[in-house]
């Protein structure tokens, strides 16, 4: 088989991830491109309501959401996707006529592109940074606009996929990017009955379940493994005492597997899974201690009643250090 040149640390992470017990695979490596736009359908289905109900909070209460920035600001949005969310909050701004400069970060080229045409619209500056979110943090605080407050955006509940250490860290890294006055906008998906939430990671037509066996297809193209998809099925599970569903590939028998690409042979046992995602859900006085441990407070909150979603707004005092 011609394997694809995979990107960069993608074989060590296979590697690392098959061998170790449980075996589990980075999320980020589901994000191919046809991981991608199968991530685009799921949002479309009706029982993964996450993506509408953002989408609804922020056509009603953009305008207040940066309304403590009617000056003008930088706006970074870290994982831009397609530029809608960043276009709705910077609307607002462009019509007071207060002065913008856009700061796109992402891992995608075609993210990237996709946003700077989907913002060209507002004839504002726009810096796209393809990178790493700690990377492009770095380098949008080394060329903010002198006199701007910054206001990052780490949207479409994209905490959920860190546990609670690596949403710290996160956190902990954006807060030091800023400077008094800069904030942060997160959304957070919320905890909500423990079937709405297995059907949104587990549905009725199976999208979501080739979203999760196309990380399979992946290292098969790419690392030359010879996984049998018919072997393995795609689990959701709701972890109640970690506030998380997981998604995982479970083994149908007994078998073993080899990756070339990743120097490894895996032996697979019956019910054995590949742990390939976590998304940890929130509540909103969660959200408010995340806040306080990691520098910020958090200063206002909008919440979707219906599907449990939220979108709070994280400060950084003027007075601190």
């Amino acid at each position: 088989m011609d394997m694809l040149a995979p990107p960069p640390r993608f074989a060590d992470d296979v590697r690392r991830g098959l061998l170790s017990s449980p075996k589990q695979l980075d999320p980020q490596y589901l994000y191919d491109a046809l991981g991608s736009h199968l991530f685009e359908s799921i949002c479309k289905l009706p029982w993964y309501p996450l993506t509408r109900a953002e989408s609804a909070l922020l056509e009603r209460h953009a305008a207040e959401m940066v309304s403590s920035f009617e000056g003008g600001a930088t706006l970074l949005e870290l994982g831009c996707g397609c530029g809608e969310k960043l276009s709705m909050l910077c609307e607002p701004l462009v019509d007071r006529s207060a002065p913008v400069h856009l700061q796109l970060v992402d891992i995608s080229q075609a993210a990237l592109d996709l946003s700077r045409r989907t913002l060209a619209r507002f004839g504002v500056p726009v810096t796209a940074h393809q990178t790493t979110y700690e990377e492009g943090l770095h380098r949008a605080a080394t060329c903010r606009e002198p006199g701007l407050p910054m206001v990052v955006l780490f949207l479409g509940s994209n905490i959920g996929n860190l546990d609670p250490t690596g949403a710290r860290a996160l956190l902990a890294t954006i807060r030091s990017a800023l400077q008094p006055g800069d904030a942060l906008l997160l959304g957070a998906d919320l905890v909500k009955p423990h079937d709405e939430l297995i059907r949104a990671y587990d549905d009725p037509l199976g999208v979501t379940a080739a979203f999760n066996k196309n990380l399979l297809v992946r290292m098969n193209r790419e690392l030359g493994a010879d996984f049998d998809l018919s072997a393995f099925a795609h689990e959701a599970r709701w972890n109640a005492d970690q506030n998380r569903i997981e998604m995982h590939l479970i083994s149908q028998c007994t078998q073993r597997v080899n990756v070339p690409g990743a120097a490894a042979e895996v032996t697979f046992h019956e019910g054995e899974s590949i742990w390939t995602e976590s998304s940890h859900k929130y509540t909103p006085e969660g959200i408010a201690a995340l806040a306080e441990q990691t520098g910020f407070q958090c200063t206002r909150q909008w919440i979707e009643p219906h599907a449990r979603f939220s979108t709070s707004l994280l400060r950084v005092a003027l007075d601190a250090p």
